[in-house]
C-alpha cells in the first residue's frame, strides 16, 4: 500500500487544509472527495487551488496505480478530469477519461 510522500502530504493540505497529524490516508483524491469537501461544487473549489505542475503529479499518480480515481464518485471524477484537461493540457486528461471508462462503464 501507498504511503503519501511529502510532496502528496503537501497537496493534500493544500486541498484539505483541515487534516490533521498524523495523516492515515493512502492516496489524496477519495478523502477529499468523500470525507472533506461538502459536495460537488466544494469539491471543485478545492481542486481549483492547485497549479498545472500538482495536476500532473496527480495524473502520474493515477496512471501508475498509486492515486485512485476509481475510489470516487463519477461527477467528482469528471470534475477532476475537466480541471486536469483545462489546466494540464496534454493528453493525461484523454488517458484518464477512458480508464476511468474502461474500468468503470461511466462516461465522465
Amino acid at each position: 500500500m501507498r504511503k503519501l510522500d511529502a510532496r502528496s502530504l503537501e497537496i493534500l493540505r493544500k486541498l484539505a487544509p483541515e487534516v490533521s497529524e498524523p495523516v492515515h490516508y493512502r492516496s489524496i483524491l477519495p478523502p477529499v472527495s468523500m470525507h472533506h469537501a461538502a459536495d460537488e461544487e466544494d469539491f471543485q473549489e478545492r481542486l481549483e487551488r492547485l497549479s498545472a505542475e500538482e495536476f500532473d503529479y496527480l495524473a502520474g499518480k493515477i496512471l501508475d496505480g498509486s492515486e485512485c480515481l476509481l475510489c470516487i464518485s463519477p461527477e467528482s471524477a469528471r470534475i477532476f478530469i475537466d480541471l486536469l484537461e483545462k489546466k494540464a493540457p496534454g493528453g493525461a486528461g484523454e488517458r484518464i477519461r477512458e480508464l476511468y471508462k474502461s474500468s468503470t462503464g461511466y462516461e465522465v
